[in-house]
């Protein structure tokens, strides 16, 4: 189908909405109406050459009384589903009286994977307003026009030209992603609902299939969506996938949360005769439709900037902390807020280990996947997981507003788990961020595009392990780092004074050891704390008197203050020297790069300008993050000053006259 035929018959299918369904439903309610009936008359004009045949056998098979009849329906029909009943689209038509009891007998003679597809949509549940409004009729008629063909047939005229193309599989999946995209701008929908552009999708496959297209033999393999929508990675990698070898066979495997892109994918498959049961229903994190699989190509767009905490209870023990699910165990979780990392993760567990050509992933994310949570967060030990398994092979970002629904910074990690040579060990980084064609009209945030040429261009610095400005490689090592804690000591300076003690409640048990403190020690200000608790611990021990700890602590609160030019509070002496306690007011925390040494970056960098600190080795954690602004930083020099006053001093005139327009 050519680009504008396509969109003539997205338009037809938009306008049914507003002559139908106004004053009906409301416009956000519109899709609920639209997507379940195109979806069915697509189905529809694909069982019409065959339906005369399924009737009758179905007659034959209800006769000889035999209850299975789907393995004889579906080998009728020619597809994996079917329809039993006497009705199609167009004969419906034929009894407006009797219409809605019609529709329903043609929704019921539908085989079961179209039953839960009907049954996601919840279309039964608009059967009633429908009649009501007396526009079932009008509905389906539009869907039935000769001015559009839903059919993978042309329509032609009596001499056999083509009046109409045919709709391909592939073509109507641009249907219903179209559709989706404008329901979802229609309805203003957050950021995380969006789907992938198809040129963002073509560049993901270049991505995990032309690096081993030589490879790929005549053999079965697995292609994975956890996040699949409305399936449109699917196909589109099966579509290049087979381009490589039609030989080989591949099967799509997707799993989604929402009921109507679910049923969208579904019938997706459906049409495309792929086993329906390979694609699952519900929460890839909580409820993993494909727990014992492993994939050959995994593909993504996973939500990110969205909330997990739904899929909470089933991952981490909400009393322990633990971590249950056997994915992620052991590595870690993101913050509640933000789950994108988890379908990631999910992708990486299912990566086959014993294959030839192992697994390869593309998945799309945002800038806080590369840098968010410091070391030891659930974000960090992802990415150290990821990048010291040596599974990371690239990172490639994306022009700015290239998805409908959001203009921000995205980014493609490419995985693989049998890297060659000369990328073990190593990660490569593109910026394609200002490699892109602007669109003559914009599409909702969408105003950028990527062409035929520029996935090329993309691809080949991939391909090439190109080194220049705009594609870089680095070790492993290059992304990671020891936070390390810096402590400096307390500084206490005290003074035993009736003043100071006066705000505090001394039982009168207490008063004789202040008493006596006062008496051994004075009541001038003193700057070692230590003389003060170790004349507070004799005193104690002669008196054979025992101090509750929190009265302790708030007398010796009360009489002393931080004083850096006071001594250091010792916490503990043993034979390897003093330890002091630290100032949690002063403590700091340093990044040094893996490949330096953590002693010498502190000789070097911390202890000329505070002498005292010391680095608490038990707080020292390994944190990973890829900072891909700093790493392609580009200096632009600012602008001659003369230049900037001509700018002003010609703004001025320009107001002078606008103002005197005005006056006068």
């Amino acid at each position: 189908m050519n680009h504008n035929q396509h969109n003539t018959l997205i338009s037809f299918i938009w306008s049914i909405a507003d002559d139908v369904l106004r004053d009906v439903y409301t416009r956000g309610k519109y899709r609920d109406i639209i997507l379940p009936f195109t979806v069915l008359r697509r189905l529809d004009a694909l069982l019409e050459p065959t339906k005369d045949n399924v009737i009758e056998m179905h007659g034959q098979l209800n006769k000889m009384k035999i209850d299975n009849q789907s393995p004889q329906l579906r080998k009728v029909s020619g597809y994996v589903f079917y329809n039993t009943s006497n009705f199609t689209f167009k004969k419906i038509l034929n009894d407006p009286g009797n219409i809605r009891q019609n529709l329903e007998n043609y929704l019921d003679g539908f085989s079961t994977d179209v039953q839960d597809i009907i049954s996601k949509f919840k279309l039964r549940n608009q059967l009633t307003t429908m009649e009501e409004a007396n526009i079932t009729f009008p509905l389906i008629e539009k869907f039935c026009s000769a001015q559009i063909n839903l059919s993978p047939v042309p329509v032609k005229d009596k001499d056999g030209k083509t009046l109409l193309e045919g709709l391909s599989n592939l073509g109507m999946g641009y249907v219903f992603e179209e559709l989706i995209r404008k329901f979802n701008e229609e309805n203003n929908e957050e950021a995380g609902e969006h789907f992938t552009p198809r040129e963002i999708i073509k560049l993901m496959t270049h991505f995990i299939f032309e690096p081993i297209k030589t490879k790929i033999k005549a053999g079965t393999y697995l292609i994975y969506d956890p996040a699949c929508g409305s399936g449109g990675m699917l196909t589109e990698a099966e579509h290049f996938a087979m381009e490589i070898n039609p030989k080989a066979k591949f099967h799509l495997y997707g799993q989604e949360v929402n009921p109507e892109t679910y049923a969208i994918c579904k019938a997706d498959m459906l049409i495309k005769e792929e086993d329906p049961e390979k694609i699952a229903y519900g929460s890839t994190l909580s409820n993993d439709g494909f727990a014992s699989f492993q994939f050959d190509f995994m593909l993504s767009n996973p939500p990110y900037g969205k909330t997990w905490k739904i899929d909470q209870e089933t991952i981490v023990d909400s009393k322990s902390k633990e971590i249950l699910d056997h994915r992620f165990k052991g590595i870690g979780v993101p913050r509640v807020s933000d789950g994108q990392l988890l379908f990631l993760m999910n992708m990486v567990s299912k990566m086959k280990k014993e294959s030839e050509l192992g697994s390869r992933i593309a998945s799309v994310h945002n800038g806080s996947s590369l840098f968010t949570g410091e070391a030891g967060s659930g974000e960090s030990e992802i990415r150290k997981h990821i990048i010291e398994n040596d599974l990371l092979e690239a990172i490639i970002q994306l022009p700015n507003n290239m998805f409908y629904n959001t203009g921000i910074a995205t980014y493609i990690w490419v995985l693989n788990n049998r890297k060659t040579g000369k990328r073990k060990g190593k990660v490569q980084l593109i910026d394609a961020s200002n490699i892109f064609s602007k669109m003559r009209r914009a599409l909702g945030n969408k105003n950028n595009e990527l062409k035929e040429e520029q996935i090329k261009t993309i691809t080949d610095y991939f391909l090439n392990f190109t080194e220049n400005g705009i594609s870089k490689t680095f070790d492993n090592a290059d992304f990671g780092y020891w936070s390390i804690t810096v402590e400096r000591p307390l500084r206490l300076s005290f003074q035993i004074t009736d003043e100071r003690i006066s705000n505090l409640e001394i039982a009168d048990e207490y008063k004789p050891i202040v008493k006596a403190l006062q008496t051994s020690i004075g009541i001038a200000v003193q700057k070692d704390f230590n003389k003060l608790t170790k004349e507070l611990d004799k005193i104690l021990k002669s008196e054979s008197f025992k101090l509750k700890p929190k009265d302790r602590k708030s007398f010796l609160e009360a009489i002393s203050w931080k004083d850096e030019t006071a001594e250091k509070v010792i916490k503990s002496k043993s034979k390897e020297g003093v330890t002091y306690e630290a100032d949690a007011e002063l403590r700091e925390y340093e990044n040094v790069p893996l490949k330096k040494s953590i002693q010498e970056y502190f000789e070097v960098e911390v202890l000329p300008f505070v002498p005292d600190a010391w680095i608490d080795e038990t707080k020292t954690v390994k944190g990973y993050e890829i900072t891909f602004a700093k790493i392609f930083y580009r200096y632009v020099p600012l602008r001659n000053l003369e230049v900037i006053t001509e700018e002003i001093l010609q703004l001025e005139q320009e107001t002078e006259l606008i103002i005197k327009e005005i006056v006068l």
